[in-house]
């Protein structure tokens, strides 16, 4: 059996092994069976009208780690990833390397945290070895790099899956911006600041608060961040670096995966500090940028109320699909094929076409074309 650990601290076992994961697969089987996150009945629209809204726009999961035999479970890539995405007509996923993952376990109080020190250079070469693996992804099966607007264009046009690189946690540079221009080389077009493990950019919500925000280095980590025309994920961060890191950067900020602090819909989750307030979330839309809601819901009505409940604060132009999909729990727990589904419940659930498709990909797409300075 092959475990390993989710990147907002669900545990999941590797479905080519045998056996279950108790604690959060548990947990989450409990909430869909109850009343958290339904909505009223309401009559279905025919599912080719899902189908035709994604036909027309562009579709994209702002943070996902790619299933179960994605880019963090044991094992070589296989077809699994661009089956998925064609059976629930997603067009572009950005998919997340988690460069801390080696460091990553549960301590004494259950909670995740890296409970391992890194050996100089470990977390580098773990890192390289994720972006071979994507490599691999794409050489082999199935599945095209994106790295311009032109790229996620064809692809959609092509009818043919693709993937934004995207690096869950800056931990590996160990003080060398020259790591970031050699990632944007290998096709990284996203980059999330923070994680779980406590680094020289920034505070991150989960851990001890230790530099106030962000650091001078992780200023300057942004400003690089901005001269390559990469999308810059504050996703962990706590408040206060998410704050700084406004004050910095010249593109719309995004917040990858997470959902309303005190979400009625989410309800009671182990997630809790996870999730952001409405001052937060603010901070994000003033950038021009979008948040991403995960998909740890109990149905795709219950997580169309979690993106209503974003949509209140800060407006349909700054909330995004950011499943951080791994597998074992939420709506995308069997796959993607329930993607149609969810935009079948944002069109029951009374978005319009228009608004549904910026939530599905449209807000995603003018921060990629801002951040890479396209057109």
């Amino acid at each position: 059996m092959s475990f390993a650990v989710s990147c907002c601290g669900h545990g999941f076992v590797d479905r080519r092994g045998p056996g279950l994961l108790a604690s959060a697969a548990a947990f989450f089987a409990g909430l869909a069976s109850g009343r958290h996150g339904a909505s009223a009945a309401v009559p279905a629209v025919d599912v080719s009208t899902a189908q035709k809204l994604l036909a027309d726009n562009i579709s994209v999961d702002v943070h996902t780690h790619g299933g179960a035999t994605g880019v963090i479970a044991a094992g070589a890539p296989d077809g699994d990833l661009a089956r998925g995405m064609q059976a629930g007509r997603v067009a572009i996923v950005c998919l997340a390397d988690v460069p801390d993952l080696p460091l990553l376990g549960r301590d004494e109080q259950k909670v995740l945290r890296a409970v391992r020190q890194a050996a100089p250079g470990q977390l580098y070469q773990y890192h390289l070895d994720r972006l071979g693996w994507m490599d691999d992804l794409v050489a082999r099966h199935g599945i095209r790099r994106a790295l311009t607007v032109a790229d996620l264009r064809a692809a959609h046009a092509a009818g043919q899956p693709a993937i934004i690189v995207d690096i869950e946690g800056l931990d590996f540079l160990e003080g060398k911006l020259e790591r970031l221009e050699e990632s944007y080389q290998r096709g990284v077009r996203t980059m999330q600041l923070v994680h779980y493990t406590p680094n020289e950019i920034g505070d991150f919500q989960t851990g001890a608060v230790v530099h106030n925000g962000l650091t001078p280095f992780g200023a300057d980590v942004i400003r690089a961040c901005n001269r390559l025309g990469v999308v810059v994920d504050v996703a962990h961060a706590t408040e206060g670096t998410v704050r700084q890191a406004a004050r910095v950067v010249t593109t719309p900020l995004l917040l990858s995966h997470t959902a309303l602090r005190g979400s009625k819909a989410q309800g009671p989750t182990p997630l809790a500090e996870r999730q952001i307030s409405p001052d937060h979330a603010r901070v994000i839309a003033e950038t021009g940028g979008s948040i991403g809601i995960w998909h740890f819901f109990a149905s795709p009505e219950g997580y169309v109320d979690g993106l209503r409940e974003m949509v209140d604060v800060v407006g349909v132009d700054h909330v995004s699909i950011g499943s951080d999909h791994l597998g074992g729990v939420g709506v995308f727990k069997d796959g993607y094929d329930a993607f149609t589904q969810v935009v079948d419940a944002m069109l029951r659930g009374g978005f319009t076409p228009a608004e549904t498709a910026k939530i599905v990909g449209g807000n995603y797409l003018r921060i990629f074309a801002a951040s890479t300075r396209e057109a």
